[in-house]
C-alpha cells in the first residue's frame, strides 16, 4: 500500500511575477507504507519545496498529494489534520523552540491534537527516551542545551505526535561527525520500532546510503529516479553530472564496469564491496569470467 502519492505536482513561486520560478514540475511519485527513503538532490533542486507539499505548508500550484488515499487539499479546513499525520523536521528545528522547558516544548504538538494531559506526559516521556533526552533534562528551559541536545529537543517534539510519516529535512546539518551518527542511528532505530514511514533529507549521499533502503532523486525540479539505493546509485555518471557527490564506493565500481570486470554496480557500501570483491578473486579475478 502507497501512503504518500503525488500526481502531477507542480509549484510555481512568484507566479505572473519576473521572479517567477518553477521550482517543482510535474512531480508524480508513490512511496510504499513503512519505507525509509532517502531524498537527494543539489541545492535548489526543489527537494524541500516538495516535502512540504505532503502536510500541506505548500499548496500545489496544480496536481495533487494524497496521504493514506486522502487528497489533503479536498478540503482545506481539515489540512491541520494532515500536518498532524505527517510529521516534517525543518533543518536547524531547534530554531523553533520557544518554550520554558524541555517538556513543554515536546508537549505542545500532542496538546495541540487535542490529547489529554496523562497521555501527553507518556508520549513526552517516550520521545525523549527515543532521542536519548534524559528526565532531568526536561525540566530545563531548552536554551540551556547544547547544540545535539537542542536538535534532540526539537525532533523528540515531532516524534511525540506520532506522525504516520515521517520527513526530515537534513537532519544533521551542523553536527559534529559524533552528533551526526548519534542522531541518524536514533532515526533509524525508531523507524524500525515504530513502522512508519520515514523520509530523510540529506545531502550526503554516504548518509542515504547508509540508512536509507530506498531513494528519490530530485534534480531541476523534476524527479530524476525512484528506486532501491543500489540501482539509483549504480547510475554514478548521471549522478555525478548532477553535481551529487556519490560515494566513492559506487564510483570504483563504475570504473571497474568500464574496464571490463564482472563485478554488480550496484554496489555502495564497504561492506559489499569486500563481498563482491571476493567472490570476484575467488573465480579468478580474471575480465570475462
Amino acid at each position: 500500500m502507497n501512503v504518500i502519492e503525488v500526481e502531477h505536482l507542480t509549484h510555481v513561486y512568484s507566479p505572473g511575477t519576473p521572479f517567477e520560478r518553477v521550482a517543482v514540475d510535474d512531480v508524480t511519485l508513490s512511496i510504499e507504507q513503512g519505507a525509509m527513503v532517502g531524498v537527494i538532490g543539489h541545492t535548489g533542486s526543489g527537494k524541500s519545496t516538495l516535502i512540504q507539499h505532503l502536510n500541506g505548508l505548500l499548496k500545489p500550484t496544480s496536481g495533487t498529494v494524497r496521504i493514506g488515499g486522502r487528497d489533503i487539499w479536498a478540503d482545506p479546513k481539515a489540512i491541520r489534520q494532515f500536518r498532524f499525520c505527517v510529521g516534517l523536521v525543518f533543518q536547524y528545528p531547534e530554531y523553533q523552540l520557544f518554550e520554558e522547558t524541555v517538556e513543554k516544548d515536546i508537549a505542545f504538538g500532542p496538546l495541540n491534537m487535542g490529547l489529554s494531559a496523562e497521555e501527553t506526559a507518556a508520549r513526552v516521556r517516550e520521545a525523549a527516551e527515543t532521542v536519548g533526552l534524559s528526565q532531568d533534562l526536561m525540566s530545563r528551559s531548552p536554551f540551556e542545551l547544547s547544540g545535539g541536545q537542542k536538535r534532540r529537543a526539537a525532533i523528540a517534539g515531532v516524534l511525540a505526535m506520532r506522525p504516520e510519516v515521517l520527513v526530515l529535512d537534513e537532519p544533521t546539518a551542523g553536527l559534529d561527525p559524533g552528533g551526526r551518527t548519534s542522531i541518524l542511528r536514533q532515526i533509524t532505530d525508531y523507524h524500525k520500532k515504530s513502522g512508519n514511514t520515514t523520509l530523510l533529507v540529506s545531502h550526503s549521499m554516504e548518509e542515504i546510503a547508509a540508512h536509507t533502503e530506498r531513494v528519490v532523486v530530485i534534480h531541476d525540479g523534476k524527479l530524476f529516479a525512484y528506486g532501491a539505493v543500489g540501482d539509483v546509485y549504480a547510475r554514478t555518471d548521471e549522478l555525478v553530472a548532477m553535481g551529487l557527490a556519490v560515494p566513492q564506493v559506487s564510483r570504483v565500481f563504475a570504473e571497474l564496469v568500464r574496464r571490463g570486470y564482472p563485478v554488480d554496480p550496484r554496489v555502495y557500501t564497504v561492506e559489499a564491496a569486500r563481498d563482491e570483491l571476493l567472490r570476484l578473486l575467488s573465480k579468478g579475478g580474471e575480465r570475462g569470467c
